[in-house]
This record gives structure tokens, C-alpha cells and sequence, in this order.
């Protein structure tokens, strides 16, 4: 009796969770909303913190063993100091290969483009007869038609909201910088903060989830968290070591044949690679309009280059240190790059691929587990039937 009560209490409790949640769906959202922009500092940390953690273990197992010793106290500052310097040494070098690359590339773009205004203003002066409009002006003001009364209150208010809208945009534009500026340092803040104290944190989150769920429910959330933490770990070093290698390879191409902007070109294909699938894409789209600016059939020569590398990168580079290592076949990370960027964009394709790789991979063990634990009944004559019966 004890136990049915419990029961129809959780039913209850449950649904009348779900009837607010769909009665006051708005206002939830809006509340959610809310809240995840108040947390983002923090969520941005935490997302800078898995990224560098990869970096900073891997200097802890290599520079810094550990053990005892004088440089036991140091090492996870030194190793945390070397993996955001590395990051930024990596930024530094990227900016410096692009930047004087696409001044050149901007320059020759409005050096082009002062002859082609120069056109426009020759071709408007032939087709439009200013001295119409001028005769027709000026006999407006000499029959006295013209309202300088009207025409300054007019130019008055224009001038008012046009200074009015450019003060806004310049106070919002001070505004998101400030804001932006705000959460670049809280998140780095709190970054450094999860990467000192990540053992002890986890300890205390591990005792906290243990405290408070089931034992059984325990072991299938830490299954999960273990996975998730593996495909993402995996997916990261895997699409960073595919990225620099088709950075290289294009920059390396792009020299041997002598197109312009190598390095720059090179550097984005490189960093946007780093979007599964169609990344590579979207970086060789702004080279070859950067390649188009200097010479048109450079530009197609580019596109064929691409091409031609990124089946090679996409049967033999890719499926090697990408695929193999998060298990997840090319179909599926179609679909996941597919429905993470119909969600969230450029963020969604980088997140869907690792929770899609980690779903497979658990679905696919349950599906072991199950399948084996099932009878082997295999009849010893098939059925009469059964269309492939042999006659």
C-alpha cells in the first residue's frame, strides 16, 4: 500500500510538473534564456577549460611526470602557463600569416575599384541631365514656391536623427565590446580556476551525484559522462590534427603551383577545417575570391586543386585520424553536421558530431548486451514458407 501511494504521488507530482511546463511555456523559455545568459561566463569557461585541459595533461604526462620532487608544487601551474601560451602562440602565428596577406588582398580590391567608380560617375553624368534638375530648382526659387520655413524644420529633423542614430549605434557599439571584454576575462577567470582545483572538484561532484542518486542510476550517468568525455577528447585531437594537417598540405600545393595569397589561403582552410565536412569548403569559397581579385583562371585552377585534395583528405587523411578514432561512420556524421548546424549553426556542427558519435557508441553496446543475452534458436529447416527455401 506504502508503495502505491509513492507511486501515484510521483505520478501526480509529474504531471502537474508538465502542465505548468506547457501552460507556462513563455515565460519558461524567457526564465531559461535568462538564466543561460547570466551563466554564460561561466559556461564559456568551461568549454575553454575542457579545450585547454587536453593541452595541460598532455604537458603533465610528458614534461612533467609526476612524482616527488622539488617540481611536484609547480607542476600543474607551469603545465596550465605553457598550455594557454601555446594556445596563444597558435593564435599569434595564424593572425600573422593572414593579416598582411589580406591587407595586400583589401588594397588591390580598392585600387581596382576607384576606376570602376570612376566609370559609374562618367556613365550616370552622360544618362542624367543635371541641368534639368538645376533650371527646375533654381526657377523654384525664383517664383518663391520654395517653404524655407518647412525645408529647415525638414533638414533639422533629419540632422537630429541621424546624429541620434549614430550615437546609438556608437553607445551600443562601446556596450557589446564592454560586455564581450567582461565575459572574455570572468570565463578565463574561471577557467583557471576548474583547471587548478579539477581533481578536487571532481571528487566532489562524484560524492555529490553518489549521495543523491540510486546506485543503479549512479553507474549508468557515470557510463555516459565517461563516453561522452572520450568522444568529444577524441574528436577534438583528432579534427586539430586533420586541420593542420589539410592546412599544410593546401599551403604547401598552393606554393608548388604558384597561386597567389598561399599562406593566408592555406591558414583559413586550416582553421575552418576544423567544421566537419563542410568547413574545408567554406574556407576554399574565400580563397578562391581572394585568388579571383589577381587572376580569374587562377582562381578556377584553385577550385580543381581543392577538389582534387579533398578527396584524397577525405578517403585517406580523414577516415584515419578523425573517423576511426570517434567510431562513427560517415553517414551519420553527415546527418549530425547536418542537424547541429540547422540548429546552432557553426557551433551546432562542432557539437553534434562527438554527442552523435557518443549516442552510436552506446546504442551500439546496448545492442551487443542485448543481442547476446538472447537464444540462439536457429531452426534446423527452413520453413515451407520461406521464399528462399531451396527447391
Amino acid at each position: 500500500m506504502k508503495q502505491e501511494w509513492k507511486l501515484w504521488l510521483r505520478c501526480g507530482v509529474t504531471l502537474f510538473i508538465l502542465y505548468l511546463a506547457i501552460h507556462y511555456w513563455g515565460p519558461f523559455c524567457h526564465l531559461a534564456s535568462l538564466a543561460v545568459g547570466a551563466a554564460s561566463p561561466l559556461l564559456l569557461g568551461g568549454v575553454i577549460a575542457y579545450a585547454v585541459n587536453i593541452l595541460m595533461s598532455f604537458y603533465e604526462r610528458h614534461c612533467f611526470p609526476r612524482g616527488a620532487g622539488a617540481a611536484a608544487g609547480i607542476r600543474r601551474p607551469v603545465c596550465l602557463l605553457l598550455a594557454f601560451a601555446s594556445l596563444a602562440g597558435l593564435v599569434f602565428l595564424i593572425v600573422r600569416m593572414i593579416l598582411p596577406e589580406l591587407v595586400q588582398c583589401v588594397g588591390l580590391l580598392l585600387q581596382k575599384a576607384a576606376p570602376l567608380a570612376e566609370e559609374l560617375g562618367v556613365l550616370l553624368n552622360k544618362n542624367l541631365d543635371l541641368s534639368l534638375i538645376l533650371n527646375s530648382y533654381g526657377a523654384a526659387l525664383t517664383d518663391g514656391t520654395v517653404d524655407w520655413r518647412e525645408a529647415l524644420s525638414t533638414a533639422l529633423k533629419w540632422l537630429g536623427q541621424g546624429l541620434g542614430g549614430v550615437m546609438g549605434s556608437v553607445l551600443s557599439l562601446f556596450s557589446s565590446l564592454f560586455s564581450a571584454a567582461f565575459t572574455s576575462v570572468i570565463s578565463l577567470i574561471f577557467s583557471i580556476y576548474l583547471l587548478m582545483d579539477k581533481e578536487r572538484l571532481s571528487r566532489q561532484a562524484s560524492l555529490l551525484l553518489r549521495t543523491y542518486l540510486k546506485p543503479g542510476w549512479y553507474e549508468r550517468l557515470m557510463y555516459f559522462l565517461r563516453t561522452l568525455n572520450g568522444c568529444f577528447r577524441r574528436f577534438l585531437v583528432g579534427q586539430c590534427t586533420e586541420a593542420v594537417i589539410l592546412g599544410l598540405l593546401c599551403m604547401a600545393g598552393m606554393l608548388l603551383f604558384r597561386f597567389p595569397y598561399a599562406t593566408m589561403v592555406g591558414a583559413l582552410i586550416g582553421f575552418t577545417a576544423l567544421i566537419p565536412v563542410a568547413g574545408a569548403y567554406i574556407g576554399a569559397g574565400v580563397g578562391a575570391f581572394m585568388i579571383f581579385t589577381v587572376s580569374p583562371v587562377k582562381a578556377l585552377l584553385f577550385l580543381v586543386f581543392i577538389v582534387v585534395l579533398q578527396q584524397l583528405e577525405g578517403n585517406l587523411i580523414y577516415p584515419k585520424v578523425v573517423g576511426s578514432s570517434i567510431g562513427l561512420p560517415g553517414i551519420w556524421v553527415l546527418v549530425a553536421v547536418t542537424v547541429g548546424g540547422g540548429i546552432l549553426g557553426i557551433f551546432g556542427m562542432l557539437l553534434a558530431v562527438p554527442l552523435a558519435a557518443a549516442c552510436y557508441q552506446m546504442v551500439r553496446e546496448d545492442v551487443r548486451k542485448r543481442t547476446a543475452s538472447l537464444p540462439e534458436d536457429i531452426p534446423s529447416k527452413a520453413p515451407a514458407d520461406d521464399p528462399e527455401r531451396p527447391e
